[in-house]
């Protein structure tokens, strides 16, 4: 089987204080996992390597590595470098800046009453995608109180940081 280039995006990693783990660390697992070019982008819990198997394979793969080494499961998103690109190519809001734009990763298709069940919304543009949930925060997420339940499972890149992994993970 051939080596694919997975993007893996760890949930609640070196966020808020909690979950450390440092991007050495997490090469080192991933590469203990027999994954190959392992790569991390900045400390949220963003790695890129080279694996065979199926991204259910792969993603069973680090998240067992993770549970070992934090002693809890950890939840583990990935994709390869073309549903990525395709991510930022089915963006809704190709007007908001990088920085503001959040994308959440989930595992499945967000619920089809996903909109109906944001609150505290004041202006934040929103849009459901494939396996993602696409959030416009505008004027910034400082003073938001935006709640997205259907965000939960997963974990939010912004877009910034989502056209990073797509460089890196270049074929």
């Amino acid at each position: 089987m051939k080596a694919t280039t997975w993007i893996a995006l760890l949930r609640a990693v070196n966020v808020g204080g909690t979950g450390k783990l440092p991007m050495a660390e997490l090469r080192a697992l991933c590469e203990a996992a027999g994954f190959a070019e392992v790569r991390t982008y900045i400390a949220s819990g963003n790695v890129v390597f080279r694996a065979t198997g199926t991204e259910a394979s792969v993603k069973a793969a680090l998240e067992t590595a993770l549970a070992g080494w934090f002693g809890r499961p950890v939840s583990v998103l990935v994709r390869t470098h073309a549903e990525l690109a395709a991510v930022v190519a089915a963006n809704p809001f190709a007007d908001a800046a990088g920085n503001r734009l959040m994308v959440s990763f989930l595992d499945a298709a967000p619920p089809t009453d996903a909109l109906e069940r944001v609150t505290h919304r004041q202006g934040e543009r929103i849009a459901l995608g494939r396996r993602e949930i696409y959030v416009d925060y505008g004027d910034g997420m400082r003073d938001s109180k935006l709640k997205v339940p259907a965000a939960k499972a997963g974990t939010a890149r912004n877009l910034n940081t989502v056209r990073r992994l797509i460089e890196m993970s270049r074929p």
